[in-house]
């Protein structure tokens, strides 16, 4: 072959490769467009309210007392930003609550909850205005990931655009249209790692090897925590907000049961997506620097690299959920609850297991990767040999 017709080969090669990423793309939007065109069903009347922007003016009345606490609401003057009182300036409060209201200061941009009627406006100061400030953070970090990472970091942050898209236009819609949660979960996590994989990977042995890990050891931690609920009778419906969620259930059946195990679902897939690609990478250069090994060999060669990985990655979910029930583990602490009390609370249980089975998906995912990349790789023996 001539180089001529080895370069021609190879950009026809890219041409088709382009032509599926086009052909993909089209069906998905076309698919996530469909699925999205959805009736929700009213559940809190909003009628005439809305939440605009506003810049603080003037603060009419603090409520600082002399010992540098803030007690009551403040009284502030907002110009409206946006909204049907855009232009105009509005005297409103502001709670001094934790969770609603914000310290006012002059100059500072605040979210305005408004209820319009005529001429007359309720409103009050909902938060600070902190959009910008999630969206400069959230494109920094893209920006270090594909600076950083180079041209895997710039597919890296694709596959993360991708990840976050998928699950709030095509999970969510599909819980909310009475799909099963678990399932459901288990196909944005085929989805995702698929196209994460695809993109880092390319169309090799490696990214199939790593997805179909990935998806095993995704698998598992599911089944992981549902055993786990069997036999210590926690369910999806003891979770702390079950009681606003079974709103969802009477409405419009959703199966709220589910999220618990959908979400760990979720959560762990990063995880196990690192382990399943460093495995397969790991594999793919033993093999390639040493074509000789046997399967025996080769697997012995990937368990030794899993093994290493066993040490540090089996505390990331533990430590991550930990994290989580940091608060709760306080108030415990400073309560000085009995410890009987304290193992048999379901947040507790509920952090333990969604901690455990990740790390179980984790673990499990190891073997069943090396074993995977151990069988594509190789061309020669049979598989017994493993």
């Amino acid at each position: 072959m001539t180089h001529t017709s080895f370069t021609g080969l190879l950009s026809r090669k890219k041409v088709v490769r382009y032509l599926i990423y086009l052909l993909f793309v089209c069906v998905f939007a076309v698919f996530v467009f469909k699925l999205n065109q959805v009736e929700k069903t009213e559940l809190v009347v909003r009628t005439g309210q809305t939440f605009e922007k506003a810049e603080v003016t003037e603060i009419l009345q603090d409520n600082l007392d002399s010992n540098g606490t803030r007690v009551g609401e403040q009284k502030v003057r907002v110009k409206m930003l946006t909204g049907a009182r855009k232009g105009e300036e509005l005297d409103i409060t502001s709670s001094s609550g934790y969770l609603f209201g914000a310290t006012c200061k002059v100059g500072m941009k605040v979210i305005v909850m408004q209820s319009v009627a005529g001429e007359t406006t309720i409103a009050s100061v909902y938060s600070q205005d902190r959009e910008w400030v999630i969206y400069i953070f959230a494109l920094l970090y893209l920006l270090a990931l594909c600076v950083i990472g180079g041209k895997q970091g710039i597919k890296g942050c694709l596959g993360l655009i991708f990840t976050f898209f998928c699950v709030i236009f095509v999970y969510l819609p599909l819980v909310y249209l009475r799909f099963s949660p678990f399932w459901a979960a288990v196909f944005i996590c085929f989805l995702t790692t698929l196209v994460t994989m695809y993109l880092i990977g390319g169309p090799t042995k490696k990214t199939c090897a790593a997805t179909l890990g990935t998806l095993a050891g995704v698998v598992l931690a599911g089944l992981s925590a549902w055993c786990f609920s069997k036999a210590s009778g926690i369910s999806g419906y003891n979770v702390s907000d079950i009681e606003t969620l079974m709103t969802l259930w009477n409405t419009n059946r959703i199966q709220v049961g589910g999220l618990l195990f959908s979400g760990l679902l979720i959560s762990c897939l990063g995880a196990v997506m690192d382990v399943a690609m460093s495995i397969s990478s790991a594999i793919d250069e033993i093999y390639k620097q040493n074509n000789s090994l046997t399967r025996k060999e080769l697997f012995k060669a990937g368990m030794r690299v899993g093994r290493d990985m066993m040490g540090t990655d089996s505390n990331t979910l533990i430590l991550a959920f930990a994290g989580s029930s940091v608060s709760t583990l306080l108030l415990d602490y400073a309560y000085d609850l009995p410890y009987q009390q304290i193992i048999n609370s379901n947040n507790i249980g509920i952090a333990i297991m969604q901690g455990l089975a990740g790390s179980f998906g984790i673990v499990l995912s190891v073997p069943l990767t090396v074993l995977i990349c151990t069988v594509l790789f190789h061309k020669n023996e049979a598989v017994s040999q493993v």
